[in-house]
């Protein structure tokens, strides 16, 4: 029997004037609330000690600086003057309310291919939020990116409106995970390789956004899950760690806030279809054991890395990731490995796995050099293949962790 359950939005009604209250079904707000759990709503609108859905999320996009809009039903300064059809627009079309355009970085390309049903969904649950006064300057991006008007032309160029279409020919799991993937869960936003003007190219073969390289997620076996089962990438999505691998930066947080918080079959759906993504090309060879780069990152390991991760980089299951053999280290692009190497890092906390295990910054004493060295070595040693790490990569990624930037 379908409960209900009357939602007074006491302090929205406060905030015009006039007490009244909204009655939403509690069965639909639930479903909202598990859509936002998807879409990873919390990740971008929730701020660090700020109030839930309440925006100030900082976006650093190679075109400026966005901040994320406060989304509780605050009437000042959230959504509370929206309707359903403005928040549908937003969500589906890239317009908000008033004809105001959204930039991409609003996935609202993924979220077009969202059911309504799912969009009515979540735009009653967002109607339950408590409502938060938070003023954001969404748009800090310089001239002449500042301009709203310049989206319709992007939007013209990269934006393909139109709902997620099952492919008959796959299973339904298949087709579930294809429409996570694909829609609230916007996968693509971070993995998916980018044009010049940062949109998607499709598929899911990694690329680098905010100092983090987003790795291969397809069925690629040197540097995607190709090599991982299904239970193993749903257990790295239910608990930060899997496969040998352990989550760090921005992963670490979407687990915390999202993939942990997915139904098991949801998960199992999303690595379905995973692994069966296609993605071009071959483990390059591996670089000779006495180059001279190999011999000095030899001697680094030993003395700087072992301790932890072993002789034969065989890691410790839960604490200390494995490196030979994971594709996280073989990445054509080694940027998340030097940020790791120079800043440390430290895994999700999820209630199945709340070890949270840390790596430390090693910056202080490594040189640009010896990074490079010691990074080239794990990434091509113990049937490892990948290209060299070249010393002034780490400089520049150094260079900008101190400046404060990625």
């Amino acid at each position: 029997m379908k409960r209900s359950l009357v939602v007074a939005l006491a302090a929205l009604a406060v905030a015009a004037g006039a007490a009244h209250a909204v009655e939403q079904p509690y069965d639909q707000i639930e479903a909202g609330r598990y859509q936002a759990v998807l879409g990873d709503c919390t990740g971008c609108h929730t701020a660090p000690g700020g109030k839930p859905f309440a925006g100030g999320v900082a976006l650093d996009t190679p075109f400026g600086r966005l901040v994320s809009p406060n989304i509780t039903p605050d009437r000042a300064t959230g959504i509370g003057t929206w309707n359903e059809d403005d928040f549908r627009n937003a969500m589906k079309r890239g317009i908000g309310h008033n004809g105001k355009r959204l930039y991409p970085a609003m996935p609202y390309p993924a979220y077009a291919k969202m059911s309504d049903r799912d969009i009515a969904d979540l735009w009653a649950y967002l109607r339950t939020l408590q409502p938060a006064t938070n003023l954001v300057e969404s748009n800090q991006l310089p001239f002449p990116f500042n301009i709203r008007l310049l989206l319709a032309g992007w939007n013209w160029l990269n934006f393909k409106p139109g709902e997620f279409k099952p492919d008959p020919t796959k299973s339904a799991e298949w087709n579930r995970g294809a429409y996570i993937v694909a829609g609230a869960g916007h996968c693509g936003v971070c993995h998916a390789p980018k044009t010049l003007l940062g949109a998607d190219k499709g598929g899911m073969s990694g690329t680098v956004l905010q100092g983090w390289l987003a790795p291969n997620i397809t069925g690629n076996a040197h540097e995607g899950v190709g090599s991982w089962s299904a239970a193993d990438i749903a257990t790295y999505l239910k608990t930060g760690a899997g496969h040998g691998t352990i989550a760090s930066g921005p992963m670490a947080e979407v687990i915390e806030a999202s993939t942990s918080k997915m139904t098991d079959a949801d998960l199992r759906a999303i690595a379905t279809y995973l692994k069966d993504l296609s993605s071009p090309g071959q483990a390059p060879a591996p670089i000779a054991a006495d180059a001279p780069g190999m011999r000095a990152g030899a001697t680094i390991y030993a003395d700087t890395c072992s301790a932890c991760h072993g002789g034969n980089g065989a890691g410790q299951a839960q604490l200390f990731p494995r490196l030979a053999g994971n594709a996280v280290v073989q990445q054509g692009d080694p940027t998340s490995l030097i940020r790791v190497v120079l800043a440390g890092s430290q895994g999700a906390f999820t209630h199945a796995a709340p070890t949270t295990p840390a790596m430390p910054s090693l910056g202080w004493r490594l040189t640009d050099q010896q990074v490079a060295d010691v990074l080239t070595y794990v990434r091509n040693v113990w049937g490892n293949a990948a290209p060299p790490v070249a010393a002034g990569t780490v400089g520049t990624l150094r260079k900008a962790l101190k400046e404060g930037g990625s």
